[in-house]
């Protein structure tokens, strides 16, 4: 504003929430909100002028960024779901390949403590896997999955997997990996399972074969 006329917006807030905010570089509160451009004279808004597009202001560093920033994920809801998709794959991996081998299950619950899931031992990790599964019970055809573990999977890895990296894709299809090789060779259905993760996690059939073969040979 110059002078004793000028031109500035005038800003009500519609929602308050949690964002990444895109100045700060971290999980802030913001408020998501709509205005109107006003004249004003020494300050004051005296005539009504036109809408201006929705904003979010971040309320610590009071930034104004677009409604879209809101499709960033916090850093806590990352890491939340980065944590369910560890914890599926373990489950989907071990069920696909049975739970008869110890060393298989003792890569699974550690891949699940590594996931942040400290208290979780092996017999939790069973637990789950039987409430998913339903071991015993048909497998689906699609992927050597029970259909309840395969729901799971689609569901906790889908909608993470635009918020990750290659290589924070490429690691979570590892991870599966050395669970099926804990106990030696890949068996087939321990493939088709982990062909499904990096189908559900955007990687190419190409792509899987590489790292599965990769997985073989490098030190877990």
């Amino acid at each position: 504003m110059t002078g004793l006329w000028g031109v500035r917006p005038r800003w009500r807030t519609d929602v308050l929430g949690d964002f990444f905010c895109p100045g700060c570089g971290g999980d802030r509160n913001y408020r998501r909100q709509h205005g109107r451009r006003w004249l004003r004279l020494l300050g004051t808004p005296v005539l009504p002028l036109g809408p201006v597009i929705g904003s979010v202001q971040c309320t610590t560093c009071h930034g104004r960024y677009g409604v879209q920033s809101l499709e960033q994920l916090t850093g806590v809801r990352l890491s939340a779901m980065l944590r369910d998709a560890q914890y599926t794959v373990a489950l989907a991996v071990l069920a696909a390949g049975g739970t008869g081998g110890r060393s298989a299950r003792e890569a699974a619950c550690a891949v699940v403590k590594d996931a942040g899931f400290e208290d979780c031992g092996e017999a939790q990790v069973l637990a789950a896997l039987a409430a998913l599964s339903g071991l015993g019970g048909e497998l689906h055809q699609a992927h050597g999955l029970a259909d309840g573990l395969a729901v799971e999977l689609h569901a906790a890895l889908e909608p993470l997997t635009p918020h990750l990296a290659q290589q924070g894709r490429e690691r979570l299809l590892l991870q599966g990996a050395w669970i099926a090789l804990a106990d030696g060779r890949y068996l087939p259905q321990e493939r088709e399972a982990l062909t499904e993760v990096g189908r559900c996690l955007g990687l190419g059939e190409e792509q899987v074969g590489t790292l599965l073969e990769a997985a073989t040979r490098a030190a877990h």
